[in-house]
């Protein structure tokens, strides 16, 4: 679950179907090629692949989400502390083969998510409720630093645009003659496992840049 972002997916091939918790109760919705589904912060999901399901997905906020905006749905007493939490999420223990511990972390979630699914469906929101509290809990100390990734990321792009259509309206296209195509190296480093599967990061606000060909 997002506290800060938006999520999307652009279903490409396959199908399959986007299980989702939130305060109006559980539900399913299909996914197909074709199909565009997006959910804002406070939306417990997950993707359940039916058949070579591949899809697009886009996140709001730049890198937040991968920044530590989602907190997975632990069963609570991995919740109770940043460190048991830390524990249960962690990917990267020494002599252990991340894929495994990936795997493990998601079958974890996904029992931790079918308790909050059961007793919603039971009319019981109160586990529901204690889950967004953990979740807060989590990220409070981290969510500081958060104004500043987004300030320099979509807010300033967001600011760039509203001046160039402050310079139209007056008449002035100069920025016009800036305009080119740009093509980001991935950020560095080998690719790793986020939250979705392999990760790999391009830095589209700065670095190095090539024309393309």
């Amino acid at each position: 679950m997002h506290l800060v972002s938006t999520e999307a997916y652009i279903v490409t091939g396959g199908r399959g179907v986007l299980q989702s918790l939130d305060r109006s109760g559980f539900r399913e919705t299909p996914l197909a090629a074709g199909s565009v589904v997006w959910f804002t912060p406070g939306t417990i999901h997950r993707a359940v692949n039916h058949g070579a399901l591949t899809a697009v997905v886009l996140m709001s906020n730049a890198g937040l989400p991968e920044a530590g905006d989602a907190v997975m749905t632990f069963p609570d007493a991995h919740l109770a502390s940043a460190a048991a939490y830390a524990e249960a999420a962690a990917i990267d223990r020494p002599g252990s083969d991340p894929r495994a511990l990936a795997q493990a972390r998601r079958d974890l979630a996904v029992a931790g998510f079918l308790e909050l699914k059961t007793a919603a469906e039971a009319g019981d929101d109160a586990p529901l409720t204690a889950f967004f509290d953990r979740a807060a809990g989590l990220v409070a100390g981290r969510a500081p630093g958060w104004r500043g990734l987004i300030e320099r990321g979509p807010l300033d792009q967001a600011r760039a645009s509203v001046e160039v259509a402050t310079r139209l309206a007056a008449g002035d296209a100069a920025h016009l003659a800036h305009g080119g195509i740009q093509r980001p190296r991935p950020s560095g480093g080998a690719i790793r496992l986020g939250m979705c599967g392999h990760l790999t990061t391009f830095d589209v606000a700065e670095g190095p840049v090539t024309p393309r060909a």
